[in-house]
């Protein structure tokens, strides 16, 4: 069954950017597009469990703080070495100004 879970108001993300975001025991990634779209993926790196959150926006990538590998966020694909498994990603809605995510 999905569940939207709420996540932070749609301006709490600021264009080309990441937060972090923590529900139950899993962490989670949220990020806004040069193009004003919100998107979700899990939130460690698939790599070595670091928080993806501290790491580089680039357009639609995101960097990783340690090793420096890279995903493309919107579909969550690996991008090279040193990451070769992609990141989970989920459906996200803007409604009211608020960001919720489906799990």
């Amino acid at each position: 069954m999905t569940e939207w879970v709420q996540v932070c108001a749609a301006d709490d993300i600021e264009e080309e950017d990441v937060i972090r975001f923590d529900h139950g025991d899993r962490t989670f990634a949220v990020y806004r597009s040069p193009e004003d779209e919100y998107y979700a993926t899990d939130g460690l790196c698939t790599h070595e469990k670091i928080h993806l959150a501290d790491g580089l926006v680039m357009d639609n990538v995101i960097e990783c703080p340690k090793h420096n590998g890279r995903f493309d966020y919107t579909d969550g694909s690996a991008l090279g070495a040193p990451v070769c498994v992609n990141l989970q990603t989920y459906p996200v809605k803007v409604e009211d100004g608020l960001v919720f995510i489906s799990l």
